[in-house]
């Protein structure tokens, strides 16, 4: 089949279509012929050699598909080929065809198409992940998202508003007009602003409850500043640098503050098909009625990968980035 390769770790130019082998799913496993895809920041680094696919993946790089069923492994009653489908995936999805576990299939929405059902899996799973499982979001409550305008930040946006929360972002001034018309009250701009002292001047100095941060390090000293008592720090990723110094850890004691470490490619089959099952039961059908959207940055045929990867890595995107499988 074709696939998207790296001939060695490097630059978006290492990126050529070429041919992989095809795919057998196995016990419980569907085999779908993959129409979109969708990129992410796992992909350049996994591209540049800095993020190896977890042990048993596919070395192809992308972890989320939109596609139609091409063939049933065993065991995989309740499912037809031809059903449209979408869902996560640990790696392989820059392919003509990718096997996807039954219990991670998702229905595809007949209102949306296979590019829309492509950019929501890994970055919606991810935000509700982060503020529902690991951050218990209630209503009412406020969290301040970083990285606002990227494929989660939009996701996180939409999801803390259907939960009633109150949303504050950090994003580059270009991007606050599209993180207010996803939801978000207050957009902070981090070139030339301090974010803790907005969101304290905007909460009367209480600050807010939860905290969803990718940049890491640099960012630390601001969010324990900036969390409420009792607040909670959710860090995805460390895109910023990993090393904090001079920390004072009273202050934390002070605010008796929970800071949590996550990662979703890493994890179990069984905790990846209980996140999709919980996400696809309580938020599916948010798309279905339209109060849930994917916020679709640009579509790239991909042919065009190489360009679609030099997009990202100038982070010139507001929501994601798609590749369409021609």
């Amino acid at each position: 089949m074709q696939a998207i390769r790296v001939r060695q770790p490097g630059g978006p130019e290492q990126l050529y279509l070429g041919v992989y082998p095809e795919p057998v799913p196995g016990e419980g496993e569907l085999l779908v012929r993959v129409e979109a895809t969708a990129l992410n920041r796992a992909d350049l680094m996994q591209r540049e050699g800095r993020y190896p696919p977890p042990p048993g993946a596919s070395e192809i790089l992308g972890l989320e598909l939109a596609g139609t069923v091409a063939a049933l492994g065993p065991g995989c009653e309740g499912r037809r080929v031809g059903d449209r489908v979408f869902g996560l995936l640990p790696g392989g999805g820059y392919a003509r065809y990718a096997v996807l576990p039954l219990r991670m299939a998702m229905p595809v929405p007949a209102n949306l198409s296979f590019e829309e059902a492509a950019a929501i899996p890994e970055v919606f799973l991810t935000a509700f992940q982060a503020l529902f499982w690991l951050g218990d979001l209630r209503e009412g409550q406020r969290v301040l998202v970083h990285a606002g305008a990227s494929g989660v930040g939009t996701a996180a946006i939409q999801l803390a508003n259907v939960a009633g929360a109150r949303v504050y972002v950090t994003a580059s001034a270009p991007k606050h007009a599209a993180c207010l018309d996803l939801g978000a009250e207050l957009a902070i701009d981090y070139k030339t602003e301090a974010f803790a002292e907005r969101v304290l001047a905007a909460t009367g100095g209480r600050g807010v409850d939860l905290i969803l941060d990718f940049i890491g390090a640099p960012y630390f000293k601001g969010n324990v500043e900036a969390l409420a008592l009792d607040g909670r720090l959710v860090l995805l990723s460390m895109l910023g640098g990993s090393r904090v110094e001079a920390l004072d850890l009273r202050v934390l004691f002070g605010k008796r503050v929970h800071v949590l470490f996550t990662t979703l490619r890493s994890r179990s089959l069984a905790y990846k098909i209980d996140l999709t099952q919980d996400f696809a039961r309580r938020m599916l059908p948010r798309f279905e009625d339209g109060s849930l959207r994917p916020v679709i940055d640009s579509v790239y045929d991909w042919t065009e990968v190489q360009a679609a990867h030099r997009y990202m890595g100038e982070n010139r995107n507001t929501g994601k980035i798609v590749l369409r499988v021609t």
